[in-house]
């Protein structure tokens, strides 16, 4: 804390007494003026003290997850010099830290860990921009809540991570990631899986999907949105064909022909590019040719498509919000202007998530003031965020760090790029 700077004229007041009790009675006073007058007309109080804060992103930036995840932090950088890395009299500096390794390619959970650690070591460091994968943020959400610090999250979805077994998560969840009663720490600006898993069983089945082989990828994400999906295509009255966990392989030839031997008319893949999923893809459709294929926004990344080729051809996805081309008011405004600091391509969907993680965390330590590097003021700022009028909207988190929007859409692949087909509800 601070100390108060002491007035001008209460110090001379002070002086006069002093001087007074010491034999100096034949000086003339300091001030006719009453002290109160004197404090009044002395200089003003000195302006607060300058701080600089941290705020740090933890992204897998190795492997193919890379082209998503550096326009990620092209945001970030983005939402940061539109004020100049300032707000008041606080500096805000910025550290992208990469939870991938060469050797897996994609986020690993001993990395998440490491980077975690040092965030917590670092006391400068008010906000966690992060993470990318939902297993990640599993790992990293218990260490920063027992160190207070708040995550916002541009893309994880899976519902456990903030919700209980309602709403698809496991039985133990969200409690066991905030251990001893530590303040809840998390938040995200995406909607979460058990809105996407549901709207997309409801959009395979105006698809015409009858019988549906449900495919996840044994990780977190991967399994939680299979788990919604299969869910809300029971009740919808969509048999099931089969359902099976594929970890990461070299093929999956054997899985391709449980597809076509179990009669199915339609498969549903929950996971990530980066388990592989293009494989998955290609073995089924080498079996059974033009099989229709649906997957989540773990897939919606180009290189799923590079990864699978012609095979991408027809696939269906579904992810937060609406393709870049489909942006209009604030969204539109801001695409135009990543394209021209950045280049003239659209941005992949998560890119805009980014930029919003970062206004709030931004908007959350401008609110703060002489706080702005109170740890546990940030993270109340943050989850206290309400009619954000941000740039996918206006919007708030609720008690659990989730938010209001629940704008879903589909996307297929045509002609080697996904095409945005339609809102799903």
């Amino acid at each position: 804390m601070r100390r108060r700077a002491i007035s001008v004229g209460v110090l001379l007041t002070v002086l006069a007494l002093v001087a007074g009790a010491c034999g100096g009675g034949t000086t003339a006073p300091a001030s006719s003026a009453p002290a109160a007058t004197v404090a009044a007309t002395a200089a003003p109080t000195a302006a607060p003290a300058a701080k600089t804060v941290k705020i740090v992103s933890s992204l897998p930036l190795t492997g193919s997850s890379v082209t998503q995840t550096t326009q990620i932090v092209n945001a970030i950088k983005m939402a940061l010099d539109e004020i100049n890395s300032k707000v008041g009299n606080v500096t805000i500096q910025y550290d992208s830290l990469d939870d991938a390794t060469a050797a897996k390619q994609q986020w690993d959970a001993t990395q998440e860990a490491e980077n975690a650690r040092k965030v917590i070591a670092d006391k400068s460091v008010v906000a966690y921009i992060g993470t990318f994968n939902s297993g990640a943020a599993k790992v990293s959400i218990p260490l920063l809540c027992q160190a207070g610090i708040v995550m916002v999250s541009p893309a994880n979805t899976y519902p456990g991570l903030t919700k209980g077994p309602e709403k698809g998560a496991e039985k133990d969840e969200p409690g066991k990631y905030y251990p001893g009663g530590c303040k809840r720490n998390y938040s995200r600006v995406v909607p979460a899986d058990d809105i996407q898993g549901a709207v997309g069983a409801i959009w395979a089945k105006e698809l015409g999907a009858k019988k549906v082989y449900i495919i996840h990828d044994t990780q977190l994400y991967g399994k939680g949105i299979a788990d919604v999906f299969r869910a809300k295509a029971k009740e919808l009255g969509i048999a099931e064909a089969g359902y099976e966990g594929a970890d990461k392989a070299d093929n999956y030839r054997a899985l391709a022909n449980k597809v076509k031997d179990a009669g199915a008319d339609f498969v549903y893949y929950g996971g990530i590019t980066q388990q592989n999923a293009a494989i998955v893809l290609k073995d089924i459709r080498a079996v059974v040719t033009n099989m229709p294929f649906m997957g989540p926004d773990g897939i919606f990344e180009e290189e799923f498509i590079k990864a699978a080729g012609p095979a991408a051809e027809g696939v269906y996805v579904t992810f937060g919000g609406v393709t870049p081309d489909k942006y209009t008011g604030k969204a539109k405004e801001w695409v135009d202007k990543y394209k021209a600091k950045f280049g003239a391509k659209d941005p992949d969907v998560y890119a805009i998530y980014g930029y919003e993680a970062a206004k709030v965390v931004i908007a959350a330590i401008a609110k703060a003031g002489e706080k702005a590097d109170d740890r546990a003021t940030i993270l109340g700022n943050v989850f206290g965020t309400k009619d954000f009028d941000g740039v996918t909207g206006k919007w708030s988190f609720d008690a659990n760090g989730d938010t209001s929007l629940t704008v879903m859409s589909g996307a297929k692949v045509v002609a080697g790029k996904f095409a945005f087909q339609k809102e799903l509800k």
